[in-house]
Formats: structure tokens, sequence, C-alpha cells
């Protein structure tokens, strides 16, 4: 501004057919722009500024590392006009923040580049990539578990997995805000009694790591076995977190046994329809989260629907206001830099809500029991849970191979 004035006093020198020319009339309306800012920007600080430190608090919940442009250093201060502006001009991850409460479905635990997780799930093919690093405080948590105390007539591999597990979950319920999931393994997701046993023994070495049973949750497959485990689980306030549900069938027995958090895989819905030629309009994912969820609401049950494997931006949109959306790094990224004016139709509304649930229609939902699962459940659920316990069963055994080729440690 001030060249500008400079160059306005310039002007003030020529003859007066000089100074109505365009290039001073230019000039001049930009000291009267420039005029209208500043006496603005005053009356902002003494009004408006101490009530903008309380109402126009950001959205996101999400922590986003510097500009690589910055390299460090530190930016510009952000005027009291700008700060009003970007409240004006609210980013598309802050509009569906309103409506759902977003996990980032990352690694990310303590980097200031890009999001950082606000929960964490530990499962074997993870333990196996932290085996392969190099070093840092989550491969030693891995090592240190071959350490344990483990007997060898037990399948002491199973036990080192188990100890890997708590180790690396231990340190990062320091680091999150919200709750570490843990797998169940896959391979005794058909026997009850086995999945209680597993559970406590977490629990029990949880705790002598100091880690609170509030901290945790139990990620178990939704056979009928496991539903059943939930429900004994649930009535003695250890939560869990119901995963491969892939029919409402399935959600509602887990909704109703007490499970804390089902888990809806959208994308694989839809990719299993697309891949067998069928309809997915309406998408099979996007409408089962929202039966899930309307069945939830509707019976007043405690379950939160979590919705997860979203593919883009429009699958976020389909879900606003299911309780959890985990979406995917380069997803948030795309929201982050998107405007939404939320003072125009900008197509951001709730699409489900407790009172939307209640003049829902809901589907008729089957029993389930061994005589009627296949039939209730249906054929691509039964393949989905089929293929995805098939998969985690094979990253258990390569995690107890990996631990087998490096067991004993070089300090035992």
């Amino acid at each position: 501004m001030e060249t500008a004035t400079a160059t306005f006093s310039n002007c003030l020198r020529f003859p007066a057919a000089v100074r109505s020319s365009p290039p001073c009339s230019k000039v001049r309306g930009l000291v009267l722009v420039a005029s209208t800012i500043l006496q603005r920007q005053s009356y902002f600080k003494q009004c408006c500024l101490p009530l903008s430190t309380h109402f126009l608090k950001p959205v996101s919940r999400f922590a986003v590392g510097p500009s690589p442009a910055t390299n460090g250093r530190r930016a510009a201060p952000i005027t009291a006009v700008q700060t009003a502006e970007a409240a004006v001009r609210t980013s598309e991850l802050d509009a569906v923040s309103q409506f759902s409460e977003i996990v980032p479905d990352t690694i990310n635990f303590d980097d200031s580049e890009g999001f950082l997780a606000t929960a964490a799930t530990v499962t074997p093919g993870f333990l196996v990539s932290l085996s392969n690093q190099a070093g840092g405080k989550l491969k030693d948590a891995v090592d240190s578990a071959l350490g344990a105390d483990c007997k060898l007539e037990d399948n002491s591999m199973s036990c080192f997995l188990d100890k890997a597990m708590v180790n690396v979950g231990a340190i990062l319920s320091r680091r999150v805000s919200g709750k570490v999931s843990n797998d169940i393994d896959a391979r005794i997701a058909h026997d009850t009694q086995a999945i209680l046993d597993k559970v406590h023994k977490l629990i029990r070495d949880y705790a002598e790591l100091e880690v609170p049973q509030d901290k945790l949750l139990f990620r178990i497959p939704a056979t009928l076995e496991g539903i059943e485990a939930v429900k004994q689980l649930e009535s003695k306030g250890i939560q869990t977190q119901v995963n491969f549900v892939y029919s409402l069938a399935q959600a509602a027995a887990a909704a109703d046994a007490g499970a804390s958090v089902i888990q809806i895989l959208v994308g694989r819905l839809r990719d299993h329809a697309r891949a067998n030629s069928q309809d997915v309009i309406p998408d099979p994912g996007v409408s089962l989260v929202k039966n899930a969820y309307n069945y939830v609401q509707k019976k007043g049950l405690k379950t939160k629907v979590m919705a997860a494997a979203l593919r883009n931006k429009q699958d976020v949109f389909s879900l606003l206001g299911v309780d959890y959306l985990v979406v995917p790094g380069k997803v948030l990224g795309e929201l982050q830099k998107s405007s939404a004016d939320l003072d125009e139709s900008s197509g951001f509304s709730r699409v489900l809500s407790p009172a939307g649930a209640n003049v829902a229609q809901l589907e008729k939902v089957p029993a389930l029991t061994q005589q009627s699962w296949s039939a209730a459940i249906g054929e691509a659920a039964e393949h989905l849970l089929a293929a995805g316990l098939k998969a985690e069963a094979e990253q258990s055994e390569r995690a107890e191979e990996q631990f087998a080729k490096i067991w004993p440690p070089a300090n035992m």
C-alpha cells in the first residue's frame, strides 16, 4: 500500500488532464480500497476480534503439517480480516466434520506432516511391516516381544504375536486421542470360548503395561460365534468393535448384542457387486450403512456405526451424519483443499439423523442361527466374510513365520 500511496502522490503533481487519466484513476482507486480495508480491519479488531477467538475456531479436528513452502520458517501473522474471510470460506473437511466424526485412515502417529491418526488399529499385517523396519520405538516393541515368557509347549509364536500386539498397542495408546483397536485372531473366529480367552489375556497383558481398559477396543469378526462373544464381553464392560459386517442381519445381531462399534466396509461391497455384474445403484455399501444406522437409532441401541473403505468424496457426502467416517489421506486432502460455502446451497446437509431414523422404513431382519445363517446374510456377505477371514488368518501365519525366523533374539 505504501507503493500505491507514493505513486498517487506523484499523480497529484501532474496537470489535471493527466490526473484524470486511466493510470492515475486506477491508482486512486487502489488507495481508496486499501483505506477501506484498513478501516474495516481496525473496526473488526476493536469490536469483533475478542469474539472471534471463541466463535471462529476451526471445526477440523486434525493437525495438518506446515506447508513445504514455509520450509520451517515462521509464517506471516494472520490478520483479523483474513480470519473472518477464512471463516466464510469453510473447507469441505470442516463442513463434513460438523455431521460425523472423521477418523483419518492413516498410520501417521507422530510426524508433523499430513493428517495425524486419532485412533489406531493393531493387526498382524501391521506387526509384520514393523518387524521389517530398520528401527524405531514400534520396531523395538515388536522385537522385545520375543523375549516374553512364552511356554514352548503352547503355541509360542502365537504368544509372541499377542505380546507384540500389546507392546505396540501400549505405545500407540499414548500417541492417539482415541482408542486402540486390537484384531482378534481370525483363526478362532468360529470359537466363542477361544475369543473370550484371547480378549481376557490381552486385557491382562495391557494392564501390566498400565494401559486402562477403557482405552481399548477388541475387533471381533461378525461370525455367529463372534457375535455371541461380543454379547458376553459387552455385558462385562469390555468394548468391542465388530468387523466384516456385510449384511443388515450381521449388523442388527451385533448391535442387539451390545457391540460398541460395528464397522462396514463400503467399498468392498461395491467392488463385489461390480465384479459380479450386479447393480450398484443404489450403492450396496452406502445402503447398508444407512440401514444399520437407522436400525440402531430406531431401537435406541448404544452401538456406533463406522463407515470405512471410503473411496472418494462422494462416499463421504452420501453418509453425513453416521457416527464415524474412516477417510483415507488422499480424500482428506481433497476435502481440505476444497471450499464449502455454507451460506449458500452447497449440498452439505445431514443425510443420517436420529429423527430421520425414527420415520425410516426398515426391512425385516431375519434372526441369525446356524440353520438360517447363509440365507439370512446373503451370498455377498458370506463370500466377503470368508475372504476377509482367510486374508487375516494368512497375515497371522505370516507374522508367526516372521517371528520364528528371528527367534530367539540375540540377547537371550
